[in-house]
């Protein structure tokens, strides 16, 4: 009976170690992508800046010619 118990034993064991083995890779993130997106942003904020300038000068120059 005590060498069944220890086959056991050491068979669960195996069984316990094995369940620790399953490591998964992280993906990679890739910093430069962030810095594309950065300036791609400021060149848009700048763009929109200059379009509601533009409008505002353009009403104020209607409410000035009235």
């Amino acid at each position: 009976m005590k060498k069944v118990l220890f086959a056991m034993a050491i068979a669960g064991m195996f069984g316990f170690a094995a369940c620790k083995n399953n490591k998964t890779e992280e993906p990679v993130v890739e910093e430069p992508a962030m810095e594309a997106v950065e300036e791609a942003t400021d060149e848009t904020v700048e763009n929109a800046v200059e379009e509601i300038v533009d409008s505002t000068m353009t009403a104020i120059a209607e409410v000035a010619a009235e």
